[in-house]
């Protein structure tokens, strides 16, 4: 089923493309710890799973080393993690906080504009995602809301390409300028008595409790499972996203999860 929207030449389309409604994207992303600063700066990749229970490499994603936020690149292939590698294809930046993430596509940033060619693309903005520090102290459920750009009547995301910090996704959300785009957050767990933790219902894809496993809803329809994240060995998560999102969209917003500052925690 994947596979009749994925030949080997759409690559990079597919990760750009929302994905086809009425399916759910199942993927898996390891974590690899191993090697000399991998402890610390580890590399994510994600996977496809396929029906015949063959996984497809999409995407790797490594925190930078030498920036003053948090800052994962994105790329296409396995090795080459470079800005400038012909397989770049996002980033995610993080405040000094590190409680607000944008990811944006491989465009230029508009700072640096005067001193690209004019044929230049300038960076689309992908999302925006807001940590809350926990109510609870930091042991019981974090509050995320996600920030996508809208959708068009063919069902194509809307292009989003601030010039400027006013036009930004996290500026315009905190202006409550919404036009063009859309809210999601994620659902709250409920309490079980029994386990003594706070429980989502995963329908099996996730095995292991973690307070980073979690699952983004809409508000107009708390049902339907836009993208759930969650932990099913030490190293391994399973990814699973669906319409409007597509796979760059959705494994940025887990690689936010990942980051380890004290206010997401």
């Amino acid at each position: 089923i994947f596979c009749s929207f994925f030949p080997p030449h759409r690559h990079k389309a597919f990760v750009l493309k929302p994905a086809p409604q009425g399916i759910v994207v199942q993927c898996r992303i390891t974590r690899d710890r191993k090697g000399m600063d991998k402890g610390i700066f580890p590399f994510y990749y994600l996977h496809l799973e396929t029906e015949n229970g063959k996984k497809r490499f999409l995407m790797s994603g490594r925190k930078r080393k030498k920036s003053k936020t948090s800052n994962y690149l994105i790329s296409l292939d396995p090795i080459d993690l470079s800005r400038d590698g012909d397989s770049f294809v996002g980033k995610v930046r993080s405040n000094v906080l590190g409680t607000k993430f944008t990811v944006f596509d491989n465009g230029i940033n508009p700072d640096k504009k005067p001193f690209v060619p004019e044929t230049a693309q300038l960076r689309q903005e992908l999302v925006a995602i807001c940590y809350e520090t926990n109510v609870l102290g930091f042991r019981g459920p974090r509050k995320m809301t996600v920030i996508i750009p809208g959708m068009n009547s063919e069902n194509e995301r809307i292009c989003i390409r601030p010039k400027n910090e006013h036009e930004t996704l996290l500026t315009r959300y905190q202006n409550r300028n919404m036009q063009n785009l859309i809210k999601l957050q994620n659902k709250m767990p409920a309490w079980n008595e029994e386990t003594q933790s706070y429980v989502l219902n995963f329908h099996g894809r996730v095995t292991q409790a973690s307070v980073k496993n979690f699952q983004i809803i809409s508000e107009e329809d708390p049902d339907y499972i836009v993208l759930q994240f969650g932990r099913v060995a030490p190293d391994v998560f399973t990814m699973d996203y669906q319409f409007p999102l597509c796979a760059l969209q959705a494994f940025a917003i887990c690689l936010s999860s990942f980051d380890g500052k004290l206010a997401c925690e």
